[in-house]
């Protein structure tokens, strides 16, 4: 009788209730946390706001400035061209503005980058709490599968793919399927192993022998439990999203251009950092701060929900 009180889930709305405001504490306590959560904001408003933003300069990341450029195709003036009418400068060999790319380029970065990880998570926690909980042969057979996922070379096949589907099919909608795809094995495993560790739970197996179905248990039991990791390794996994799709753009096999990237301006910087390194410097200072915004407070969250480190 003991055992069963003690194993027994919290209530929805009160365990509910409670445990968000003591995360929200708890992560209000870590600077670096609050820090990393604003500038995720700024981040996100940017993206939104996009249009707005950059009107504020009289610029768009389309409009060609030649006249900005000198007879090299080089920005004029120093900074890369950084003025009152250009705040970041030009884009070498076109003159586009660089602060509109930039701002722009947080939209199809950020936009990216959290529907691969919305896509990764849903199909990650799907096969990891089912196979978990239904084990047997749809086990062994999806647990094959994650194995060889993880072994296959997803960068190449990440180029090849994206290099040789028609271009009349949207490329951001392709890159999200492509990363997000290779993204779920390694949530599968995770939400595998926390559920094998919940079916053995009092609450799941009186559940179970009470008639409950499947999904049932499922939905009721084991997804409420599972929720905090869930949270903390889909905040954890935007940042690596974020590369990946930089990556591909680095690599000319992402967005289509004029399409504004960050991960395109940097790869088009590469040729220009003896010349003009300004062109490097923002698009390059936006990717890391988001990345390290996202990792310092996936790790905040980690600890937050940790009940051993409740203490720190």
């Amino acid at each position: 009788m003991t055992a069963n009180v003690v194993d027994r889930p919290v209530p929805a709305a009160a365990g509910r209730t409670t445990g968000f405001r003591a995360v929200v504490r708890r992560v209000r306590q870590d600077r670096w946390a609050v820090a990393a959560a604003v500038v995720i904001a700024v981040f996100v408003v940017v993206a939104i706001g996009a249009p707005l933003i950059a009107a504020v300069t009289g610029q768009d990341p389309y409009g060609y400035n030649v006249d900005a450029l000198n007879d090299f195709g080089a920005p004029r003036g120093a900074a890369g061209g950084v003025s009152a009418e250009h705040w970041f400068g030009v884009e070498p060999l076109t003159g586009r503005d660089l602060f509109a790319i930039v701002t722009y380029g947080a939209r199809t970065s950020l936009g990216i980058g959290l529907a691969a990880t919305v896509l990764s998570i849903v199909i990650g926690v799907l096969v990891g709490v089912t196979t978990g909980f239904l084990g047997g042969w749809y086990d062994r057979v999806l647990s094959r599968v994650v194995d060889v996922i993880f072994g296959f070379p997803s960068l190449v096949f990440m180029i090849a793919l994206t290099a040789v589907v028609p271009t009349s099919f949207p490329k951001p909608v392709l890159v999200v399927l492509v990363i997000g795809f290779f993204g779920w094995p390694a949530v599968a495993r995770v939400v595998r192993g926390q559920t094998l560790s919940l079916v053995s739970r009092n609450y799941v197996v009186a559940s179970t022998a009470m008639g409950a179905g499947r999904w049932h248990v499922i939905r009721k039991q084991l997804l409420p439990n599972l929720a905090a990791t869930i949270t903390v390794y889909a905040t954890i996994s935007i940042p690596s999203m974020i590369g990946a799709e930089a990556a591909l753009s680095f690599l000319a096999v992402g967005v289509n251009p004029p399409t504004p990237s960050w991960g395109r301006s940097i790869g088009d910087a590469i040729g220009w950092v003896q010349t003009d390194p300004m062109y490097l410097v923002f698009p390059g200072a936006a990717l890391f701060l988001i990345t390290l915004a996202f990792n310092v407070l996936g790790d905040a969250l980690r600890d937050a929900l940790d009940p051993r480190g409740s203490d720190r």
